[in-house]
């Protein structure tokens, strides 16, 4: 604790306790209390009529056991000995006696030091009262110390294996999270500050926002983050024009028009994440990805993935290469004539085409000329926090919920990626709509974010036992369609892009993953996260990106010192590797190609079904 010690101000002796608080209207704060009681009678209607309709599922029992056993084994360590008994209590003693020392010297007058102090980046503690006032400081404090004393313990605790701290170090972090002291109206000055200035109003509006939204959840919580009523896919999201020129059971093709007179020979096929939908790479014309490609001059084709039901329960990683990027083949050269063909793949998107890739060389297919990744893991041994979601006890649980209803729900994987940094995705929105009363402002990505998928069974299985848990594909021993897949054998030139502040495929991971193909790698790292660092258009000058020699050996840390850092978009970066490729120009290309029917208007039907 001494090394975030920073000394403090002399400062006057304040009162010990919340902020003296400004006149209220006695009948309008009891008005909205009872409207806001009223709100909260709704919301327990809300959460239970489904359940005794057995319209929702059980509880996640599963989790809060998995938990429990999980931070029981912390607890056992520390317990099992009496002497590591007496550590654990005088540990958080002595830091609160501390605490106490050093507000007793603040109430005196004295000079004091804080005993703990938050990271400045930290944005829960950011309004001035939290360190200005006495109370707020000391509950602010005192939370640090808690939390800092639980994280401490399951660092210290000896015997755990690997899996069992990363869960624990997750589970810890997810209940400091919520209860912060930020999180709560009469520990929060801002909070504290807003009910009294509006009479209670905005916890009478937050309480029915609360009942609304757990009625969309259709009895869970679906915590709004954007104005949903101000977007429509289609009509000011994914509006790029363009033509499904194709379609199966798993996916329709869609076809963008050029917008230039001539393109390059090669064409592009996207194949994006079907754990979330393709038009975040064309969220509006000044941040599209896909419409930037069209207008360097690029054919793009993209796969829009069905949002999945039971009649996809069977339907696995095989079925998905086979109606996916390997039917689009087929398609894109009945479009064009060409049989070799540009390739992306975002996220699981990027796991199914490099497995793709090496099916393709076991089995002598050579149409793609060139493979690029974002944001894709081929190896998964730094693979993040999901992996705590999975081990066998876990999985099996999931398999069976999966098999009741032949997938998964969209909302458990959007809530399993929220808790990833729940204090960005969760908490700041329970503050804001239920406790400040105020509804998210009107944000594109967040719309995205909340437009969740579900996961049919068999491929959900195969991705979480054969890549999160077995790690399989890296090894070698991943075998598909009777096909023993070695991405060694894939000497196909890639661009593989990594972000910097990644929370889903860490950019440790993806770099660890370049060693494992067989051809030439060119590693670039761009700032920012899994969205931001990727759908960054060169016009806004956001972030920057890194190049440098071979990656896969050694460390990131070690690569990124000798890399080069070059400002702004590395879309600019990409283009130019892609005509590095191969620049021969042809006419413009309409959708179809005047060979295949358009079947609708781009963005199409599947990417309109919401789960």
């Amino acid at each position: 604790m001494k090394d975030n010690v920073a000394a403090g101000p002399k400062a006057p002796a304040p009162v010990m306790g919340p902020p003296q608080l400004t006149s209220v209207d006695i009948e309008a704060f009891s008005k909205n209390l009872a409207r806001m009681i009223e709100g909260g009678g709704q919301a327990l209607a809300a959460y239970l009529k489904p359940r005794e309709e057995g319209k929702v599922e059980p509880g996640p029992a599963d989790e809060i056991t998995d938990m429990i056993k999980t931070l029981g084994q912390v607890l056992e360590y520390w317990l099992s000995d009496p002497s590591r008994a007496v550590e654990l209590q005088s540990r958080l003693g002595r830091a609160y006696l501390e605490l106490f020392g050093a507000a007793a010297k603040r109430m005196s007058g004295e000079d004091f030091q804080p005993v703990a102090q938050p990271d400045p980046r930290d944005k829960r503690f950011a309004d001035p009262e939290w360190t200005s006032n006495q109370f707020f400081d000391f509950v602010k404090q005192a939370y640090l110390l808690g939390t800092g004393w639980a994280e401490k313990l399951v660092a210290d605790a000896k015997g755990l294996d690997p899996h069992t701290r990363h869960k624990a170090e997750f589970y810890v972090r997810q209940m400091a999270n919520a209860l912060s002291p930020s999180n709560f109206v009469l520990t929060n000055p801002e909070l504290l500050r807003e009910t009294f200035s509006t009479n209670a109003e905005n916890l009478a509006r937050g309480m029915r926002m609360l009942a609304e939204d757990i009625k969309a959840g259709g009895g869970d919580l679906k915590i709004r983050q954007s104005d949903a009523e101000k977007f429509e896919v289609g009509r000011n999201l994914a509006v790029s024009p363009g033509k499904v020129i194709f379609e199966n059971k798993l996916m329709q093709l869609i076809q963008y028009a050029p917008s230039t007179a001539s393109v390059l020979k090669t064409p592009l096929l996207i194949c994006p994440p079907w754990i979330n939908k393709f038009y975040v790479l064309d969220l509006n014309p000044e941040k599209s990805f896909i419409k930037w490609c069209v207008d360097q001059g690029l054919t793009v084709f993209v796969i829009s993935w069905v949002n999945p039901d039971k009649r996809h329960a069977k339907m696995g990683f095989e079925e998905y290469m086979r109606q996916g990027p390997l039917a689009a083949l087929d398609v894109i050269e009945q479009a064009t004539g060409e049989r070799k063909v540009h390739t992306i793949g975002y996220c699981v998107g990027g796991t199914l085409l490099a497995i793709t890739l090496a099916y393709m060389a076991a089995t002598n297919d050579h149409r793609i000329a060139s493979a690029t990744l974002f944001t894709a893991q081929v190896d998964f041994t730094h693979a993040g926090d999901l992996k705590v979601f999975v081990d066998e006890p876990q999985l099996e649980a999931i398999e069976r919920r999966m098999a009741e209803h032949g997938y998964l729900e969209g909302k458990k994987m959007a809530t399993a990626f929220n808790m990833l940094r729940s204090n960005d995705l969760i908490w700041p929105y329970v503050v804001n709509n239920y406790l400040r009363g105020k509804a998210p402002m009107p944000f594109d990505l967040l719309y995205w974010n909340s437009d969740a998928t579900r996961m049919p069974a068999a491929n959900h299985s195969f991705y979480l036992r054969q890549c999160y848990l077995n790690n399989t594909l890296s090894k070698g021993k991943m075998t598909l369609a009777n096909v023993k897949l070695d991405l060694g054998q894939v000497k196909v030139p890639l661009y593989n892009l990594a972000t910097r502040e990644d929370h889903i495929a860490p950019a440790k991971s993806a770099f660890l993953g370049s060693k494992f193909f067989g051809g030439p790698v060119r590693f670039v790292l761009a700032g920012s996260g899994h969205i931001a660092g990727v759908v960054n258009p060169p016009n806004k000058v956001k972030y920057q990106y890194w190049t440098g020699g071979k990656a896969g050996t050694g460390t990131l840390e070690a690569w990124l010192k000798k890399a080069e850092e070059h400002p702004g978009s590395w879309w600019p970066d990409w283009m130019a590797w892609i005509k590095s490729h191969g620049a021969d120009a042809v006419p413009s290309r309409e959708p179809g190609g005047g060979r295949l029917a358009p079947i609708e208007d781009a963005p199409g039907r599947y990417v309109k079904v919401r789960s």
